[in-house]
């Protein structure tokens, strides 16, 4: 039997329009793909991520950092959800450089003193979650037994300024919340719906072209949320993205080989990815014309 998938579905509605989007081919003057990120002035091997994950010890024995180090040997770029400060700190150890992202806890207090963490143990960058500030029935979320907050436009400003890491935005799915980051000065966007936060989400990639427009390359554009293979890091590269995180397909290679299968799979990725841009005359992932794309 085939997976069973409720109306309204949102990682069923994003997976369809992903499989969706089609690739033409274009041969003639190609060259060998480099799929070399630039990002906050360091240099990536792949645009492949690892996502905002956390609570990972159920799937392997201290799983972040055996992601961690996966992810440090695939020359990709960690992220790291909720956790202790003990936690962070030995996945910063293996050397993966690793973005932080905070949820929207109740007491900005809280907020800060995570912010301070991530300075300390030498974070790539550091943000919030913004989408898990309500629960799906309308009330404030509360996430493993604390509480949540939406964020004003000012409090996310007072976050900018309090670290001198960039500072990311997650769960951005609409122009007005693109806008808004923009305006609060955050170095960086995660489009994302966190897999259907609510029922109906709107595709990340079907809106990316829009705030991609926005952004206008002022900050880089992430983008999560059923990212399974590299073609769909392809696709999300064609339509203004900077990199894409995969997420739950990569935690059978975590279950079944550690540290070694997640690097495995950021590279069988990558190596799809390079493949899609051999065959569509994409010299690096900055140059990848969305006019490649049919459906979208």
């Amino acid at each position: 039997m085939g997976d069973v998938f409720n109306a309204g579905d949102s990682a069923k509605i994003t997976r369809d329009y992903l499989d969706s989007i089609l690739v033409e081919m274009r041969h003639i003057d190609g060259v060998l793909p480099s799929t070399k990120l630039e990002l906050y002035g360091e240099t990536f091997s792949t645009p492949v991520m690892f996502a905002a994950l956390s609570h990972l010890d159920s799937t392997r024995p201290n799983g972040m950092v055996e992601s961690a180090k996966g992810i440090k040997a695939a020359g990709a770029v960690m992220w790291a959800g909720m956790g202790s400060e003990a936690e962070l700190e030995a996945i910063t150890a293996t050397g993966a450089r690793t973005i932080k992202i905070i949820k929207p806890y109740a007491d900005n207090k809280d907020i800060f003193k995570k912010i301070e963490q991530a300075e300390k143990c030498g974070c790539l960058a550091v943000g919030i979650d913004t989408d898990h500030a309500f629960d799906k029935k309308g009330r404030y979320d509360v996430v493993h037994d604390l509480p949540m907050r939406p964020k004003s436009l000012e409090e996310i400003r007072e976050f900018v300024k309090a670290t001198k890491l960039p500072f990311i935005i997650k769960g951005v799915l609409s122009e007005q919340d693109a806008y808004k980051c923009l305006n609060a000065g955050v170095r960086g966007i995660v489009v994302s719906h966190h897999h259907g936060h609510i029922d109906y989400s709107l595709p990340p990639l079907r809106i990316l072209p829009r705030i991609a427009k926005i952004v206008n390359k002022q900050i880089p554009i992430f983008v999560d949320c059923s990212i399974d293979r590299g073609m769909d890091v392809f696709k999300a590269l064609a339509l203004g993205a900077t990199a894409a995180s995969v997420g739950r397909a990569i935690m059978p290679a975590l279950k079944d080989e550690g540290a070694a299968g997640v690097q495995k799979k950021i590279e069988e990725m990558t190596a799809e990815l390079a493949g899609a841009m051999a065959a569509t005359c994409s010299a690096d992932i900055s140059h990848i014309d969305s006019s490649v794309l049919w459906g979208k």
